[in-house]
C-alpha cells in the first residue's frame, strides 16, 4: 500500500488451525481493534490427517465448505484488509496444495501458510495486545489442534519463540484411540509430551519469566471447567488438572463426558489437551497459569495493522539480516533504485515490487558464507530461515528472486511457476549486471524495459553502450542465459 492510500477502518483474518477455523471482522479505533464479528467452526482438519500425512476426502470435503461459507462474507473486502493464515496441519500435509489452490477459489484471497515460529509470534502478538501493558516478562503457552507454541516476551515483543508438534488433536487421536480413557494413556501421553519439551527446557528456565499466560482453545477450556468445578479460581494449576484427569477417568470414554463447563466440541479433545498442558507445567516448572482471550487471529490482524501504519515486521526481519550477514548496505541501495526503476518499466503496478524490493536488499547476504556461487547460499538462507512476518509462499517467492539474479539460468524454469516472477528475476538481474563495478550508475542509460511476445526488449543510449563495453559484453552474454529458458532477450540501442 502507497503512502496516500488511508488505512483501512476494517479488517478481516481467517485462521486455519488444526482444530476449528475461525473468522473474525474488526473495527480499527485509534490503533486498536474492536469485534465486529466472529465466526467459528470445529472442521479438525488435523483428525483427517491419515499416517501417510494426506488430508481424508472427508475432511477436505468439510473444510472447503466452511471455506464457501467464509468467503460470502469476506465479499466485497479489498485484498488488503484481509489475512488468512494456515498452520501446522497445513504445513505438514502432502495434498496441502491442492486443498489451498480449491480454497484460495472459495474464499477470494491468498492463504499463508506461516511458520511455527512466525505462529508463534503473532500468537504473543495478540495475547499481548489482551494483557495489561506491564512490564514483566511472560511464557505464554498455545495448545493448538497440532502444535503448540512457546514464547517468552514482554509488552508487545516476543523474545524466544518455538513451535512443538504436540496438539488436542493429535494427541487424542494418537493416544486415545477409539475415545477410551485410559491411565496408562494419559501416562503415555504425558511422558510424550514432556519428552518433546524437554529440548526446549534450557531457552525456557523459570528464572526468564514471571507470568505464565495460557491461549487458545485448550487453555480457555481448562480454566472453565477448573473455575466452574470449584477447583481453581480462575486460573490453572497443576492441581486442578489432576483433579479434571481423575474426573475424566472416572467416565472412561469421550462420548460419556459430562461435565460442567465443556463444551460439547470440546469433549473429543479434552483429553489430549489436558496431557499435554500437565506436561507443559511439570516440565517448565509452572505453578498457575492465567488465561487470555487474544491469541493467533488477533495477533494477525495486529500485525496486519501495524503494515497499514508502516511498521511492517517484515521490513524490521530484512534489516535485522543485512546487519546479521554484513551487507554492503551502498551496494544493496543502489542494485535497489535500479531493480526498481527496471521492474516499474516492465511491469507498472505489479504484484512483486514489495518482495523485489527486500530481495534487492538482501540478494548479496551468501557472501557470508563464500564467494563462489553466493546466489544460492543466500537463497538457501532465505528459503530456509526463521523470518519473522514472512510466510512460506513470500520466503519463497523472494529466495527465488534472489537465486535468479545471477548464473546459470537453466536453473529457474523449475523454480518459477508464477509469470510474474520473470519479471521480478529481470529487474534485480539486469540491476546486479550494471552495479558489477560497485560504484554509482546513471538509469538513465536506460531508457525503456519491455515485455515483448518472445521475451524482453531492453533499449539503452547507443552512446553508454560504446563506453561501457564490458557491461556490453555482459549482456551478449544475457542473451544466451534467457535463450536457455526460452526467451529472446533483445538489446535495443537508442
Amino acid at each position: 500500500m502507497n503512502s496516500t492510500t488511508p488505512p483501512y477502518d476494517v479488517l478481516a483474518t481467517v485462521d486455519l488451525g488444526s482444530n476449528s477455523f475461525r473468522l473474525q471482522v474488526s473495527r480499527v479505533v485509534d490503533d486498536q481493534l474492536y469485534p465486529l464479528d466472529v465466526l467459528k467452526e470445529t472442521v479438525r482438519l488435523g483428525g483427517g490427517l491419515t499416517e501417510d500425512k494426506l488430508l481424508e476426502q472427508d475432511t477436505i470435503d468439510r473444510a472447503l465448505a466452511c471455506m464457501a461459507r467464509f468467503g460470502e462474507r469476506l465479499r466485497g473486502f479489498e485484498p488488503r484488509q484481509v489475512r488468512i493464515v494456515g498452520t501446522n496441519t497445513l504445513r505438514v500435509a502432502k495434498n496441502a496444495p491442492a486443498f489451498i489452490s480449491e480454497a484460495e477459489r472459495l474464499l477470494g484471497f491468498p492463504i499463508e501458510i506461516i511458520a511455527g515460529r512466525e505462529e508463534a509470534r503473532l500468537i504473543y502478538l495478540g495475547a499481548a495486545h489482551s494483557l495489561p501493558a506491564t512490564r514483566e516478562r511472560r511464557l505464554v503457552v498455545d495448545i493448538g489442534g497440532g502444535s503448540t507454541e512457546f514464547i517468552i516476551g514482554s509488552q508487545y515483543k516476543a523474545h524466544v519463540t518455538e513451535s512443538l508438534p504436540l496438539g488436542c488433536v493429535t494427541y487424542s487421536l494418537r493416544y486415545f484411540p477409539g475415545g477410551k480413557i485410559s491411565k496408562a494413556a494419559f501416562r503415555d501421553a504425558e511422558l510424550a509430551a514432556a519428552s518433546e519439551i524437554q529440548r526446549i527446557t534450557h531457552a525456557y528456565p523459570q528464572s526468564e519469566w514471571q507470568l505464565a499466560v495460557g491461549t487458545s482453545g485448550t487453555a480457555r477450556s481448562l480454566r472453565d471447567i477448573l473455575e466452574i468445578n470449584d477447583w481453581t479460581s480462575g486460573e490453572i494449576t497443576l492441581g486442578g488438572m489432576l483433579r479434571l484427569r481423575e474426573e475424566l477417568l472416572r467416565f472412561g470414554s469421550f462420548k460419556a463426558i459430562d461435565l460442567n463447563g465443556l463444551k460439547p466440541d470440546r469433549a473429543p479433545v479434552i483429553c489430549g489437551g489436558l496431557a499435554v498442558m500437565i506436561a507443559v507445567f511439570q516440565t517448565l516448572h509452572i505453578e498457575r497459569m492465567i488465561v487470555t482471550d487474544g491469541a493467533l487471529r488477533d495477533g494477525v490482524l495486529y500485525d496486519l495493522l501495524g503494515r497499514q501504519r508502516e511498521k511492517d515486521m517484515r521490513d524490521s526481519t530484512i534489516a535485522q539480516f543485512k546487519r546479521r550477514y554484513h551487507v554492503d548496505t551502498a551496494q544493496a541501495e543502489r542494485v535497489l533504485r535500479l531493480a526498481e526503476q527496471f521492474y516499474g518499466m516492465v511491469a507498472p503496478d505489479g504484484p512483486l515490487l514489495k518482495c523485489l524490493n527486500w530481495a534487492a536488499k538482501v540478494h548479496e547476504i551468501g557472501l557470508s558464507i563464500a564467494h563462489t556461487a553466493y546466489h544460492k547460499h543466500s537463497a538457501y538462507i532465505l528459503q530456509n530461515a526463521d523470518m519473522p512476518g514472512f510466510s512460506r509462499r513470500e520466503q519463497s517467492e523472494l529466495a527465488t528472486i534472489v537465486l535468479g539474479h545471477r548464473g546459470d539460468m537453466g536453473k529457474m524454469t523449475r523454480e518459477i511457476a508464477d509469470p510474474e516472477l520473470w519479471h521480478a528475476v529481470l529487474a534485480l538481474r539486469l540491476a546486479a549486471l550494471f552495479c558489477r563495478s560497485r560504484n554509482d550508475v546513471d538509469g538513465r542509460a536506460v531508457q525503456n524495459v519491455q515485455q515483448t511476445m518472445n521475451g524482453y526488449a531492453i533499449t539503452i543510449d547507443g552512446d553508454w553502450l560504446e563506453t561501457n563495453p564490458l557491461t556490453t559484453s555482459a549482456f551478449g552474454q544475457e542473451v544466451g542465459q534467457w535463450r536457455r529458458v526460452g526467451m529472446l532477450l533483445e538489446l535495443r540501442p537508442a
